[in-house]
C-alpha cells in the first residue's frame, strides 16, 4: 500500500513540476500553427497591421528593405503576408508542427503551386511570429526536416533502391566471343593457285 501512495504522489509531482515548462520559449500556450492561423486571417482581412503584428521584428526589419528595393510603399510588400499560401480561398491544411526551442515550423499547403511550404516562426515577446526575416538573413535554426523534405527522400532511395533486372537486353549475355574488335577477319593468302 505504502508504495501505491509513493508512486502516486510520484506522479503528481512530475505532472505539476513538467506541467509548466514551455519548452524553452517565451510563447507559452501559443503555438506556430495558431500564428499561422491568425497570419491568414489579417491577410483575409487585409488587415496590414494585424499582418505586421503577425510577423517578427526581423521580418518587419526586411520588408522595409523589400519595399525600398522595389520602390513600393510598405503595406503592398505586406499584403499577401510573404507566402503564397494565404492565396487559397480557405485556410489551407497545415501540418507537421515542429518546435526546437524558440524556433518553429509548420507545412502549409500550396494549392497554387501544389507543394507543402515549410513556414518558419520564431517565439518573440510572448507569442509565435512569423520568421521569413530570420530565414533571409540566415539566423533561423530550423527545428528539423519537415514531413515533404521526409517524403522527398524516402522516394529518393527507394527510387535508387530499384535495380535493373536485365540490364543487357539487346546482348546475348551467354556469347563467348571476343569482345574486343580488331578488324576484319582475312584468311591469309597462301603461295600456290
Amino acid at each position: 500500500m505504502q508504495i501505491i501512495l509513493f508512486l502516486a504522489i510520484t506522479l503528481v509531482a512530475l505532472g505539476t513540476g513538467c506541467g509548466n515548462q514551455t519548452g524553452g520559449n517565451d510563447a507559452g500556450s501559443d503555438t506556430p500553427t495558431e500564428a499561422y492561423k491568425r497570419l491568414y486571417s489579417a491577410v483575409k482581412a487585409k488587415d496590414i497591421e494585424n499582418i505586421k503584428n503577425e510577423m517578427s521584428k526581423k521580418s518587419q526589419d526586411f520588408a522595409i528593405t523589400v519595399a525600398q528595393r522595389q520602390n513600393n510603399p510598405v503595406e503592398k510588400v505586406f499584403e499577401n503576408g510573404f507566402t503564397a499560401t494565404t492565396f487559397a480561398e480557405t485556410l489551407p491544411e497545415i501540418r507537421d508542427e515542429r518546435v526546437n526551442a524558440d524556433m518553429g515550423s509548420v507545412e502549409v499547403w500550396n494549392a497554387k503551386d501544389s507543394i507543402w511550404e515549410d513556414l518558419p516562426f520564431v517565439a518573440e515577446d510572448g507569442s509565435w511570429k512569423f520568421a521569413i526575416g530570420e530565414l533571409f538573413a540566415g539566423s533561423f535554426k530550423s527545428p528539423g526536416k519537415g514531413r515533404a523534405a521526409r517524403e522527398r527522400e524516402a522516394a529518393n532511395v527507394m527510387a535508387n533502391a530499384v535495380q535493373q533486372t536485365n540490364p543487357a537486353t539487346n546482348s546475348n549475355s551467354n556469347s563467348t566471343a571476343n569482345t574486343k574488335f580488331d578488324g576484319p577477319q582475312v584468311e591469309p593468302e597462301t603461295g600456290g593457285k
